[in-house]
C-alpha cells in the first residue's frame, strides 16, 4: 500500500478515486493534480513508479493544496471565529443545530439531539 500525508491509498483503485482517500482532496481535484503531473487517471495505484509517487507527495506537501491536518484546523478556526463573534451561526454551532438554514421541525433529528 501506498502511503501520502499518513493515509493509505487502496492498491486496487484507479489513482485518481484512491486520492480521494486524503481529507480535502474530491475527484475534481485529483485529476487536476494528476494531469499537472502527466499521470494516467485510470493507472491502478499499485501501478505507480517511485517518481511518480515522489512527485505526489511533493505536490500535497506544498502550500499550493490546504489537505489533512490544515484543512480540519483551518475549518475549525473558522467555526470559532463565528462563536466569538456570537453571530447567528456561530450560536447554532454551540446549540449543536443546523447552521445552514435546514428546517428544524421534523428533518433535523440527529442535530436536534443534545450531545454529552
Amino acid at each position: 500500500m501506498i502511503r501520502l500525508l499518513g493515509i493509505e491509498l487502496n492498491n486496487k483503485k484507479a489513482i485518481f478515486i484512491s486520492l480521494t482517500k486524503i481529507y480535502g482532496i474530491g475527484i475534481a481535484l485529483s485529476k487536476k493534480i494528476l494531469k499537472d503531473l502527466n499521470i494516467n487517471l485510470y493507472q491502478k495505484t499499485i501501478n505507480l513508479s517511485n517518481e511518480d509517487i515522489y512527485n505526489l507527495k511533493n505536490i500535497l506537501e506544498s502550500k499550493k493544496y490546504i489537505v489533512e491536518g490544515n484543512l480540519k484546523k483551518f475549518n475549525d478556526f473558522n467555526i470559532k471565529r463565528l462563536i466569538n463573534i456570537n453571530s447567528y451561526k456561530g450560536k447554532r454551532y454551540l446549540k449543536g443545530l443546523p447552521v445552514n438554514g435546514q428546517r428544524t421541525r421534523t428533518n433535523s433529528r440527529t442535530s436536534r439531539k443534545f450531545k454529552k
